[in-house]
């Protein structure tokens, strides 16, 4: 008989390639760095998140402050305007009792320092109503 036709026992129990358990290990490691690349995407994202909210943060404190002083500057000058006004409203009101006080009924004095005390307490209700709002 023919050796080639009869199966010899050396060719039934053929040792197996190796290469499928180097495949298994090569999507082994394919698998764990995709899941690191991901991992390490979402770490950076995550520090990239929290330096744009630090950066934020430290702007809007410091437009806070520069708000707060802008304000404060404000506040103190209408201050010393409305301080101002008052001062000139209470002078006008001395000098118009006094001339109500030496001024005969013919005078068209007081009539004048009339209408400038109301002009000086306008002005000073428009700049109290200012302060109001920025209150």
């Amino acid at each position: 008989m023919d050796s080639k036709s009869e199966p010899t026992s050396r060719s039934m129990t053929r040792p197996r390639p190796s290469g499928g358990t180097s495949a298994r290990w090569f999507l082994v490691f394919l698998i764990v760095i995709i899941a690191l690349g991901a991992t390490a995407a979402y770490l950076y994202s995550n520090h990239l998140k929290q330096q744009m909210i630090t950066a934020i943060k430290a702007d809007t404190e410091r437009q806070i402050a520069t708000l707060q002083s802008d304000y404060e500057t404000r506040l103190t000058t209408m201050s010393k305007e409305m301080e101002q006004l008052q001062s000139k409203v209470d002078s006008f009101n001395e000098l118009l009792t006094f001339t109500k006080d030496n001024a005969s009924n013919k005078t068209d004095n007081s009539n004048k320092l009339y209408t400038q005390l109301n002009e000086v307490q306008k002005q000073l209700n428009t700049l109290q109503k200012k302060m109001e709002l920025l209150k």
